[in-house]
């Protein structure tokens, strides 16, 4: 085995532990990564609100927001 052999399989063995190593580790929990909004929690004491959306073929789009 000569050198170039020896380092291309270094650069394989080190990118395929940096792989495994990606996957079994426990990753930290993100709004914007894990949400499909990416806006964080909202505050308990505040007002909850809604956004309705109404549209309709040929109508003009409606957008309301309710404050419960």
């Amino acid at each position: 085995m000569d050198s170039q052999q020896f380092v291309s399989l270094v650069i394989v063995a080190v990118t395929a532990s940096a792989l495994v190593w990606r996957r079994i580790r426990r990753r930290k929990f993100s709004f914007e990564c894990d949400t499909h909004c990416g806006c964080s929690a909202t505050n308990l004491s505040s007002p909850q609100s809604s956004i309705v959306f109404h549209a309709r073929k040929g109508g003009r789009p409606q957008i309301l927001m309710k404050m419960k």
